[in-house]
């Protein structure tokens, strides 16, 4: 594979013709591709650990990461390995059977976790959409007919589906869906005495992200997720934590509830289990897995032979001890050289982060950041116009670290001077 360098404090883009692949396929995609998305203009060909190449062979340091999900890197050896022999052997046979790498993927997942069963499916919202549906059965056979109401917080993400945009707590993504689902309520984030108040006879349960990714990388108060966990065991609800962005590994932990010493009784997960290929696992305790019974949820694709093999290679990578302890410490690198920008510069308000999940707020627009941030070479994310969000590969090297701090800092710096 080629890679080309280029300049830290150059361009990285060519001087495009009509007729460059980029273009032509740009335009392909915007005739047949509905606008979900509003794309940058590149069209990634290949990539390898940290680096993506576009088709007409520019390199780009990676700090999106696939929004989180290619925690070993674009085309880690291991997980490429268990896909194609796998591919060689057997793709599909549907939940009518058993089959290897299923069975092997939820002994890892119960091994390394609080659980004791995995429901497989095939992305984070149909993870959730699995809790919710969960928790409401169980509450309704164990606890009280009535109860169905699931309390969240404000800034959450749990996902697209109707059930799960409903449980968001942002409108931004519920405008236009209306009327939305009945049985969701919303508190302040990082408020334990507010979910407290808002109980009532019908709740049923708790349903949070131990930190907020897409509301901006917002991290609890310490103590947090321990207190929710007390007004859940007193009042008889289960504790949902949405795993989807921060487990197997991200936070320098394999799941981010390990920080505060307590257990959910379910918990969901995807984005980096498949390690590039899309797979989803609600998570529960033996007796609140029991509301589940034949027919009573089920999905096609989950837990199929091929993303099971994956996500295999990915959780014996992810859940080793000095694999954890070496994304704690570039976290860390990576939160304090921010820090140190932060004190040369009046542009970064906060910054703030776990492991490698990270963010800064800034005093400026974000994409004008991440647009001049591409043009030399970097892919950067936001979650809102004034937020910078890092979710790079776990496997990032220092100077990749050192080497995005560089470009960063350098279009900061000069964005700064110009206001002055």
């Amino acid at each position: 594979m080629l890679y080309r360098s280029f300049p830290l404090g150059g361009s990285l883009l060519k001087k495009r013709s009509t007729a460059s692949s980029t273009s032509s396929w740009i335009q392909e995609g915007e005739e047949y591709l509905m606008a979900t998305y509003a794309r940058f203009p590149l069209v990634l060909k290949k990539g390898k650990g940290a680096t993506v190449v576009d088709v007409d062979g520019n390199a780009y340091l990676d700090f999106v990461g696939g929004v989180a999900v290619n925690i070993l890197g674009h085309c880690d050896p291991r997980v490429v390995k268990a896909l194609q022999k796998q591919a060689e052997t057997l793709l599909h046979v549907s939940n009518l059977y058993y089959n290897l790498p299923q069975i092997e993927l939820a002994k890892l997942l119960v091994t390394h976790s609080f659980a004791d069963k995995v429901f497989f499916c095939n992305s984070g919202a149909e993870a959730n959409e699995a809790a919710i549906k969960l928790a409401r059965k169980f509450a309704k056979e164990k606890r009280d007919p009535s109860r169905f109401e699931i309390i969240a917080a404000h800034g959450s993400f749990h996902g697209r589906t109707l059930a799960t945009v409903t449980a968001t707590g942002q409108e931004k993504y519920q405008k236009g869906f209306e009327p939305l689902l009945p049985g969701f309520k919303h508190v302040p984030f990082g408020d334990a005495e507010a979910i407290e108040k808002t109980i009532t006879p019908q709740t049923a349960a708790i349903l949070l992200e131990p930190i907020q990714g897409e509301g901006g990388v917002r991290v609890p108060p310490k103590g947090y997720l321990a207190r929710v966990r007390e007004i859940c065991n007193r009042n008889g609800l289960l504790l949902i934590l949405d795993e989807v962005q921060t487990g197997i590994g991200r936070t320098g932990r394999l799941f981010a509830y390990e920080y505060e010493g307590i257990t959910p009784d379910i918990m969901t997960l995807a984005k980096g289990l498949g390690g590039g290929v899309p797979i989803g696992a609600m998570l529960a305790s033996v007796d609140v897995a029991a509301s589940f019974t034949p027919g009573s949820h089920a999905s096609t694709f989950g837990g199929n032979p091929l993303v099971c093999a994956a996500g295999v290679a990915v959780m014996k990578q992810a859940a080793a001890p000095a694999f954890l302890k070496k994304v704690r410490e570039q976290g860390n690198y990576l939160m304090k050289r921010l820090a140190e920008l932060q004190r040369k510069t009046a542009v970064i308000k906060e910054v703030r982060g776990v492991g490698l999940i990270v963010a800064i707020d800034l005093t400026l627009p974000a994409l004008e950041v991440i647009n001049k941030a591409m043009e030399r070479g970097l892919l950067l994310n936001r979650t809102s116009d004034q937020t910078l969000r890092f979710v790079p590969p776990l496997t990032i090297r220092r100077s990749e670290i050192d080497r995005m701090l560089t470009i960063l800092s350098r279009i900061l710096l000069e964005v700064s001077d110009a206001e002055a």
